[in-house]
């Protein structure tokens, strides 16, 4: 009988945690306080806004948010897309607390963090945030987009 509420529990709490990265994986949160400068990311700030991507180089999904950024950038004029190589700049990982990738920042002009995602966000997601991030507006709502 012990081996039954084991098993109740193991997959209890299975489907808990996959409830959770399904709610969470990929939203833009509001992250606000902290300033990233072009000298800590290796690359200039874009005129308008910086989405800054976290990869590593066998992350899949990482390929993915890639696209999604350099189409959303292209989208508008003075909006930069940074990558960075996670295994390679540890210091701005921990700086930043990135604790998986792919993770998304969006950036306003002056190098705030306006919105955090981890895991491959939508792009629709993306283009609210990045409207956000050039129009200045300060977010009311600290919950997930």
């Amino acid at each position: 009988m012990t081996g039954v509420w084991v098993a109740v529990a193991t997959v209890t709490l299975g489907v808990v945690v996959g409830l959770g990265r399904l709610l969470l994986d990929g939203r833009l949160r509001v992250k606000g306080g902290s300033m990233v400068t072009a000298d800590a990311l290796g690359a200039p700030l874009g005129e308008r806004a910086t989405l800054v991507q976290f990869s590593t180089a066998f992350c899949q999904p990482c390929r993915a948010t890639r696209r999604i950024l350099d189409e959303v950038a292209a989208m508008v004029p003075g909006v930069a897309h940074v990558e960075i190589d996670a295994e390679s700049r540890l210091d701005l990982v921990k700086e930043l607390d990135v604790m998986r990738t792919p993770t998304v920042l969006v950036l306003d002009s002056r190098g705030a963090i306006v919105k955090r995602a981890s895991g491959q966000p939508r792009k629709a997601d993306v283009i609210a945030a990045l409207g956000m991030a050039v129009s200045h507006e300060p977010s009311h709502n600290a919950d997930e987009m």
